[in-house]
């Protein structure tokens, strides 16, 4: 069975948030299988990481903010802000999908692991993740 849905995500702020529960409910009915996000953005990306200490989510921001910073001076793409080439480098680096096993009618994480939207523009707007599920 392959069913496929678009999750809807409202406009966050720039920074790195647990989305988990914006995704789980739409597993519902596989017992066995694999989840296939797809975030359809070239400026915020998908990840898993520890969602247990929320210092990790401020850690992450302050370390990208650091390693790829706005309005650096070498960037040619400024047309729409200083934010926005720092963004598509950010989604390079990180990645815009994931691939998550489903196992007794659940997402098959690690004790400590949660799904993450890093929104990389400071505006960045509602997001869409196509959602792919495989599985019985």
């Amino acid at each position: 069975m392959i069913r496929q849905t678009k999750i809807l995500l409202p406009a966050y702020p720039r920074g790195v948030h647990l989305i988990t529960e914006k995704v789980a409910p739409h597993i519902e009915g596989i017992t066995t299988g694999i989840a296939h996000l797809f975030l359809q953005h070239t400026s915020a990306s998908l990840a898993l990481n520890e969602n247990y200490d929320s210092d990790v989510r401020g850690d992450v921001e302050r370390f990208m903010r650091h390693m790829i910073p706005d309005g650096w001076h070498g960037f040619r793409h400024t047309l729409e802000g200083d934010d926005d080439m720092p963004a598509h480098l950010k989604n390079i680096l990180i990645g815009a999908s994931l691939t998550i096993p489903i196992s007794k009618g659940g997402l098959a994480l690690g004790t400590w692991q949660g799904i993450y939207l890093l929104e990389h523009r400071e505006y960045g707007g509602a997001r869409r993740i196509l959602l792919t599920l495989y599985g019985e």
